[in-house]
């Protein structure tokens, strides 16, 4: 049977099975609006689309123009110059790669409160007097590999105690992020680390095209999310798990395992985003990443992926991460207090999620 991806970003299955049936099921949330076929047909499309992931896309797309036409209003060319849109977006770019892991969280009807975290101790892992004496006398990919090393493995142990120790998400990953807090700040001794390893900044403070390496990962690993999430059994899979573990099981889909491989991924991100960390600030630290994870979720979560689970777009959490970092950059431009900029979140945050419980809401109707 093809299997063909929904047009919001999210994954479908194949109909006449258990997998299909879940599709549709996502389908109907994203098209079945009453009164999306009324008319002539062309009327019918076009609701049914702008019900669906198009119009969130659309909306997103919006929000962000007017929040850039804010910050050229109020700050002129020092808001819409080129080095500051590189600001933006390499401020960006580690957030981001966190959302995509969160997206997979919580598409798959979990939650991951320890990315922050387990950033801070791949940093600081990274960072040792051995890893890096051990990347000078042989390569600066030792750092790389140490830091996606420790976040995996702290994903797996996240994803051990939900999916076969049936800890509650919440509470297993805040006992991760309390812990991986706790343990960098043992192996720093609370001290800042300095990276040393010359060969590692270049390479990941260069510049490709004009655009810092930062960015260009941010990329392709938003790219990648997509390709997996829309594309391929695993993103099917996803869908089906958060939609419904139960019908999941049902339909063959070994739920545990694959709760296990969410987390994992998640853990992997945040490895990635540790990596991104020590360029941009040259140094390791048990405090990287805090309250990142509450970034994350925010930029998921106004991106359109269901907290709920059985939707995601990473489409929609990269369009999230750009609002609120486009939103940051303006208050900054404007010298306008670190509150006034919390309070502005909270208010998109809450809008998005009334949004997502009126669309909720049409869906059970239809």
């Amino acid at each position: 049977m093809s299997e063909q991806p929904s047009s919001d970003g999210s994954s479908t299955g194949a109909p006449g099975t258990a997998l299909g049936a879940a599709a549709t099921v996502e389908r109907a949330r994203s098209e079945g609006a009453p009164g999306a076929q009324e008319g002539s047909p062309a009327t019918g499309w076009l609701r049914a689309r702008l019900a669906g992931g198009a119009g969130r896309n659309v909306g997103l797309v919006i929000a962000l123009a007017v929040i850039c036409a804010f910050g050229i209003i109020t700050a002129g060319e020092r808001f819409a110059s080129v080095d500051n849109v590189m600001t933006i977006l390499r401020l960006a770019a580690v957030i981001g790669v966190l959302s995509v892991g969160m997206t997979f969280v919580i598409t798959g009807g979990g939650i991951d409160l320890s990315i922050g975290a387990v950033l801070g101790l791949a940093s600081i892992w990274a960072t040792t007097l051995a890893t890096q004496t051990m990347a000078q006398d042989t390569h600066w990919i030792v750092m790389v590999f140490t830091a996606l090393a420790v976040g995996t493995a702290c994903g797996v142990v996240n994803g051990l105690l939900v999916a076969y120790g049936r800890v509650v998400p919440f509470i297993a990953t805040l006992a991760m992020m309390v812990s991986a807090r706790g343990l960098a700040e043992m192996i720093a001794n609370r001290q800042t680390q300095i990276v040393k390893v010359n060969a590692f900044l270049d390479v990941f403070q260069a510049d490709v095209l004009g655009i810092s390496v930062l960015v260009w990962i941010f990329v392709v690993v938003a790219a990648a999310g997509w390709v997996v999430l829309n594309r391929t059994t695993f993103g099917r899979r996803t869908v089906a798990v958060g939609g419904n573990p139960e019908a999941a099981r049902l339909a063959g889909i070994k739920v545990n395992r694959h709760t296990l491989y969410l987390y994992a991924l998640a853990g992997l991100t945040a490895g990635i985003a540790a990596v991104m960390m020590l360029a941009r600030t040259t140094a390791g630290s048990s405090t990287h990443g805090q309250l990142y994870e509450l970034d994350a979720i925010a930029a998921v979560v106004v991106g359109g992926t269901l907290l709920i689970g059985g939707r995601g777009t990473i489409v929609g959490t990269v369009f999230g991460v750009l609002i609120f970092s486009t939103l940051t950059n303006v208050f900054t431009q404007n010298n306008l207090s670190t509150s006034a900029q919390a309070v502005a979140k909270g208010v998109i945050i809450v809008a998005a999620v009334l949004l997502q419980q009126r669309f909720a809401a049409r869906s059970r109707a239809s």
